[in-house]
């Protein structure tokens, strides 16, 4: 999966993803009002508006850009509705050939990584058939719980080809408070990096 990322990047010079973190305040008010006409001021409404915007911005972008980053949390504040509307989104980013990175920065242990892994980059088992439940082509990843909570995503990339990003120094103000911290002399997020190599 990575190896069609960087040839879309090469193909189209941009090497750039576009993020999808709709808040309900960045729809326009002309889709909303659409949305509401339809659902009412429900989490049904906002969720179809949200969706709409997506599809808006897929459509006059897909042939410019290499990937997307839809941010689960903004479309999992609106429930149920607000899931579905992620998982349209996931499914027409990909009918435009756009590489879907899922933005979930999961970073739980055991069992509860595993499900993760399955419900967002693998397959889930009922009974005798399978099913692709989210089928994004990377997630982020949270590697501060260690190796337990990574392996499981590693194991489900290998079955299915795709892939994982996993968080090494992050952005935000208070990330030192733990990141920056020295380790034998060194910043934590620098033995972070190396382990994420090894796991690579």
């Amino acid at each position: 999966m990575i190896q069609k990322l960087v040839d879309k990047i090469k193909k189209l010079n941009a090497p750039i993803v576009v993020g999808l973190d709709p808040m309900l305040n960045y729809v326009p008010e002309h889709v909303k009002q659409k949305a509401f006409a339809e659902y009412g001021e429900t989490l049904e409404g906002a969720a179809e508006a949200i969706w709409q915007f997506n599809k808006e911005i897929i459509d006059k972008t897909y042939d410019l850009i290499p990937a997307v980053k839809p941010q689960i949390a903004m479309y999992e504040q609106f429930g149920i509705e607000g899931l579905k509307a992620f998982k349209k989104t996931v499914d027409y980013a990909k009918s435009k050939d756009i590489v879907v990175i899922g933005d979930i920065k999961r970073g739980d242990i055991g069992s509860t990584s595993a499900a993760y892994a399955v419900g967002h980059v693998g397959k889930v088992q009922v009974g005798s058939k399978s099913f692709v439940p989210f089928d994004e082509d990377f997630v982020t990843v949270n590697p501060y719980l260690g190796t337990d909570g990574i392996k499981p995503f590693i194991d489900v990339c290998k079955e299915t080809g795709k892939g994982i990003f996993v968080l090494v120094k992050t952005s935000n103000p208070s990330s030192g408070e733990f990141q920056d911290r020295l380790v034998d002399g060194r910043p934590l997020y620098e033995i972070v990096g190396e382990k994420v190599a090894e796991w690579g």
